[in-house]
């Protein structure tokens, strides 16, 4: 029986437009790109499997440039590949991860397929699913939740999140919403957040619990700017082990008043 292969081809449904809050005039829209394909490691009837699920939110509409700087960003973040649009990027890295599966791993099960315990091992799985929301005046929230499996003990799951510029497209960065000099001052105020997210006494009863045992406490780049707060995203293993899962911490606009620009 030859491997399973599906590759499922663009699926368009609006799923949130931007009204007004940008210099053009018009409206931020975006529709969700879906790729799907799954590929058996081996020709063999019952084999291991690779699968790749992609729902990826796009931008579409007008100024054609915002649109593309946008969809660029978003397949330079979440696939790796550059300079080629959200849906082209998207098959492209379906069929390179599942042919990289095939080429790297069916020699080894080969080895392995006597032993029913090493089965799960070639079960591979990545999924991405983001969504595209108003954040703060002006801005676009884009989200992706990756959740993936590629061997070992466990699975992975993080989530990705980009702020982008509603009139140019373009991704924001901490340099572009606070002032110089502010990263000390923030990553006091996170440190707090975590503190008093945790319920902890200080510093010391942070990292006796498994928080911060390998890192400082630093303002990631991955966060999400809101009308009345900014959320900071910390995936697993960033500040705590694993099994804390994903750490969100956030704070009020209000209490970085000195720091926004």
């Amino acid at each position: 029986m030859k491997y399973k292969e599906i590759i499922a081809a663009i699926a368009v449904a609006t799923i949130w437009t931007a009204c007004g809050g940008d210099s053009t005039g018009g409206g931020l829209d975006f529709e969700t790109v879906k790729v799907e394909k799954t590929v058996g490691i081996t020709g063999e009837a019952g084999a291991p499997q690779c699968s790749v699920s992609l729902q990826l939110a796009a931008a579409k509409g007008k100024p054609a440039e915002r649109t593309k700087t946008i969809n660029e960003t978003v397949a330079q973040q979440l696939l790796n590949i550059e300079g080629v649009g959200l849906k082209q990027a998207a098959d492209s890295f379906a069929n390179q991860y599942t042919s990289d599966y095939r080429q790297n791993f069916a020699p080894l099960y080969r080895e392995d397929r006597g032993d029913a315990a090493k089965r799960a091992w070639y079960e591979y799985h990545y999924n991405i699913k983001s969504e595209a929301r108003q954040g703060r005046d002006g801005v676009t929230v884009y989200t992706a939740d990756v959740d993936y499996y590629e061997g070992g003990a466990h699975g992975m799951n993080q989530r990705i999140v980009m702020n982008f510029d509603n009139a140019t497209g373009r991704l924001l960065t901490l340099d572009d919403v606070f002032v110089p000099g502010y990263q000390q001052q923030l990553s006091e105020r996170l440190l707090q957040a975590l503190i008093e997210k945790t319920e902890s006494e200080d510093l010391a009863d942070l990292k006796d619990k498994g928080y911060l045992y390998a890192t400082d406490m630093f303002a990631s780049e991955n966060f999400a700017l809101g009308d009345d707060a900014i959320t900071f995203v910390y995936n697993p293993y960033e500040i705590a082990p694993y099994a804390f899962g994903l750490i969100e911490l956030e704070i009020d606009n209000d209490d970085l008043k000195e720091l926004w620009k």
